[in-house]
């Protein structure tokens, strides 16, 4: 009889096991990551199909995500406003967890960026902003704000020049980095009493003091509007366009003047995010309720797109044709096509989805 039963348990063991694993479908070249904040995951999702292919377990409050830039490797804030201090690295490629990046006392992370090699980011607890080497798995550099909550981040693509909006201070920080040693040039080195060892000599180093390597850092502090969140450059790195979500307007910066030269009467209030469309006609503000359009050349509104309460995360496809908008309270991401400006779409990719980004491999 025991002979009887296995002979029948066994192969629908065995089909079981083929039917589940029919089910995994490998990650995409190109994909489409969603996270929840609600499920604490973050969804694989074939941007073709709008099909979740996977979610993965990324840990408490994830708010930001971004890939590395061959598409193999995600990394996830853990915010938590200020009372979590690690970031979560996926491997795409296997869908799953690889690794918790502890980041000690910079507690707080949100806003991401990865450029030359590093992944970028805010820490607002701390009034920071750092960066982690993959290679070395260490945070090998954090310089100072002195701004309430450091959110968001842009880092330029030689790494020597960085934005970051600081949301209660209402203004937006530019650093620059310069050549040459950091801090004040050493003092002279006091004159020797009559007997002492000279400069140089045994017991007593001469020359100037080291200094660390890599340079130095100019911040140039520039007042926006209140409640500075979302941002973007544009393409030519000329100007940014930072939605102010306390009073509903956008500061228009010259960057290389570090200087706000206009600002726009938007009416978008708790706007948190603003994106360029790739040919930098267009700029994407989540406003509410509400997708802002505005034409970037006349600075003018062009379209509002309804949504869904709480929009969070607004990303747009390399191709430029449709841009992604995360709904928190509609439980979902509304995908707009941009030529039409029409919702043609939604994801379902978890509770409370905010944070949005692309990973192309390569």
């Amino acid at each position: 009889m025991l002979h009887f039963r296995l002979a029948r348990i066994l192969p629908l063991a065995f089909s079981c096991t083929l039917t589940l694993t029919s089910w995994a479908q490998s990650t995409p070249s190109t994909a489409l990551l969603v996270l929840s904040k609600q499920d604490h995951t973050l969804a694989i999702v074939d941007p073709g199909t709008l099909k979740v292919l996977a979610r993965i377990p990324v840990g408490d409050d994830p708010h930001e995500v971004i890939a590395s830039a061959d598409g193999r490797t995600a990394y996830v804030s853990n915010y938590g406003f200020g009372r979590f201090h690690t970031i979560t690295a996926i491997d795409l490629v296997g869908q799953k967890q690889e690794k918790v990046i502890e980041l000690g006392a910079l507690r707080g992370p949100h806003g991401l960026d990865f450029v030359q090699g590093k992944l970028w980011f805010t820490a607002e607890a701390a009034k920071v902003i750092g960066s982690y080497d993959p290679a070395t798995d260490k945070i090998d550099w954090v310089m100072g704000t002195g701004q309430n909550r450091t959110h968001m981040i842009y880092v330029f693509p030689d790494a020597r020049k960085i934005l970051t909006t600081n949301v209660n201070s209402a203004t937006v920080t530019i650093l620059e980095h310069t050549d040459g040693p950091a801090g004040m040039p050493p003092s002279p080195p006091p004159v020797a009493p009559p007997g002492a060892s000279p400069a140089g000599a045994p017991g007593r180093p001469g020359g100037p003091l080291p200094g660390p390597p890599g340079g130095d850092w100019n911040e140039t502090v520039i007042a926006v509007g209140r409640g500075s969140e979302g941002f973007d450059v544009t393409r030519d790195h000329k100007q940014a366009w930072v939605a102010n979500a306390g009073d509903g307007t956008i500061s228009v910066i010259d960057i290389d003047q570090k200087k706000v030269t206009a600002t726009l009467a938007a009416n978008a209030p708790r706007a948190n995010r603003l994106t360029f469309t790739p040919d930098g006609k267009l700029a994407l503000i989540g406003a509410g309720a509400e997708l802002v359009i505005f034409d970037v050349s006349s600075m003018h509104e062009v379209k509002r797109v309804p949504i869904g309460q709480g929009l969070g995360g607004i990303l747009i496809e390399p191709s430029g044709n449709r841009a992604f908008v995360s709904s928190a309270e509609g439980n979902f991401v509304a995908v707009v096509d941009l030529k039409s400006l029409e919702i043609v779409g939604k994801v379902e990719a978890g509770g409370n989805p905010d944070g949005l980004a692309w990973a192309v491999q390569h």
